[in-house]
């Protein structure tokens, strides 16, 4: 008895995390983007001398969907990339 009841919550948990899921949509960790975003942004943040580039360019490369080309600038090949404010006011966080 104990565990039919273990298992219809852990059904219940698991019915309601797929429905959080399907709601959140686009909204996806910083770390499951897709895998050509490592090797775009190794490339876009190659000159960088910002710490964390790279981890800042594959949270955008994920929620973006691109990169833009370069290792600077052409930031109009995604516009996404300006949606995402930095903590310095002026500042973007996608590089």
């Amino acid at each position: 008895m104990a565990f039919t009841k273990c298992a219809l919550i852990l059904a219940i948990i698991s019915f309601i995390f797929i429905q959080e899921l399907a709601i959140n949509g686009g909204n996806q960790p910083i770390m499951a983007s897709d895998p050509e975003c490592f090797g775009k942004c190794d490339h876009r943040c190659s000159e960088s001398t910002e710490k964390d580039c790279k981890m800042h360019c594959v949270f955008c490369c994920g929620q973006c969907n691109c990169v833009p080309s370069g290792t600077s600038g052409n930031r109009e090949e995604c516009p996404c990339y300006d949606k995402w404010p930095y903590y310095i006011p002026g500042k973007f966080m996608c590089p």
